[in-house]
């Protein structure tokens, strides 16, 4: 009985050290919803299925430990896929699939970053594939630009 419970509470250690080895991505629903609640800056990850650049953001730079650190604590971290037809939320009173948010941010190329205020409103974009360090820096000047 003891051994299992040591077993449980080391299995449960082990999953919340691997949950905060990640981004965590929210729907741009529940973004709205927690940006009502505790307003802070949002980071749109708009990509498509078919993007080499996306696909290596995913792999190399979401998973560097730094970049999870910062987007975690100081954004809303979306995943919108700019060719979803299917996928549909409410936004001010409007629907849209997650194809047609991507146009009306009016992103054209991929990967590409739009980043929002708690508002919802954007503020600018990040467009291109973005090493770890660079890419926290950039975000790190976009917020003290936008924080002052």
């Amino acid at each position: 009985m003891k051994q299992l419970l040591i077993m449980g509470f080391l299995l449960f250690t082990v999953q919340q050290t691997m949950a905060q080895d990640k981004i965590k991505w929210y729907s741009f629903e529940e973004v709205i919803q927690l940006s009502q609640e505790t307003p802070k800056m949002i980071l749109v990850d708009v990509y498509t299925d078919w993007c080499g650049w996306c696909k290596k953001m995913d792999k190399e730079t979401f998973t560097d430990k730094a970049v999870i650190a910062y987007v975690n604590e100081n954004f809303y971290a979306v995943k919108l896929n700019a060719e979803d037809k299917k996928t549909k939320f409410t936004f001010r009173g409007k629907e849209y699939s997650e194809e047609n948010m991507a146009r009306a941010m009016q992103v054209r190329s991929y990967p590409n970053f739009v980043i929002m205020d708690a508002a919802m409103e954007n503020i600018t974009q990040l467009p291109g594939y973005r090493e770890a360090s660079p890419f926290v820096s950039a975000l790190t000047s976009l917020l003290e630009n936008f924080n002052h």
